[in-house]
């Protein structure tokens, strides 16, 4: 089935792995068998040459939620470092956002920081979203994804956004990078089904669904 687990998020997690096992947090994972081509390793922000030698070896897909490690002051991932091995390693948020076009544009601008270079993730980032995301999904629901052609999932998000400049395949990372946004997008298409349209969910309940979330939220932080 594979694992979803946190993998070295923070500095406590080495310590209290070492702690209680003399192992280093991915060392520890591997030997009981966890890491694999189904699970996913979310940041792994501290972790080794040798953790990260592990994770490749066990063909395991890490994650990088570059807002959520700012948020919580837990550090940088290396994952260019990592990427430079030919690991997989995919984008996400960590509930930080509901917006991974949001995502990229922390990931871009967050790597470039850490490593002092303003060219830095150019190419790293659109990889991990764009081509990394796709395959750890259609690994875990075992079907083909991110492309349009018989056979594929048909899924497709529509965004309303008019470039003031020329788009073009060669540049339209730019595009999504410095224009885009996920409020923009329109409709959205699972499976062939269209589960969002001009912005207002098919088939639900909004404000009913809101209503009911903001009463079990009061009562969960009550029971605090």
């Amino acid at each position: 089935m594979g694992f979803h687990i946190h993998v070295a998020e923070g500095p406590e997690d080495v310590e209290d792995a070492l702690a209680k096992s003399g192992k280093r947090v991915v060392e520890r994972l591997d030997a009981f068998g966890i890491l694999g081509p189904k699970t996913i390793a979310a940041h792994c922000v501290h972790v080794n040459e040798a953790e990260t030698d592990i994770l490749r070896e066990r063909d395991a897909n890490v994650v990088h939620n570059p807002e959520s490690n700012m948020g919580n002051a837990v550090g940088v991932a290396p994952v260019l470092r990592m990427l430079g091995k030919g690991m997989r390693v995919g984008l996400g948020t960590d509930g930080y956002t509901a917006d991974m076009l949001e995502s990229v544009k922390v990931a871009n601008m967050l790597h470039k920081l850490s490593e002092g270079n303003p060219s830095a993730a150019w190419a790293e980032v659109p990889a991990m979203i764009f081509e990394n995301n796709r395959e750890i999904a259609a690994r875990l629901f075992c079907r083909k994804l991110g492309v349009l052609e018989p056979g594929a999932a048909g899924d497709v998000i529509v965004v309303d956004y008019h470039p003031p400049t020329p788009m073009n395949a060669s540049n339209y990372y730019g595009h999504v990078l410095f224009g885009m946004s996920g409020g923009l997008v329109d409709t959205t298409i699972v499976a062939g089904r269209v589960l969002m349209r001009g912005r207002r969910l098919t088939g639900l309940d909004e404000e009913r669904i809101t209503a009911r979330s903001r009463e079990l939220a009061r009562r969960v932080w009550e029971r605090f």
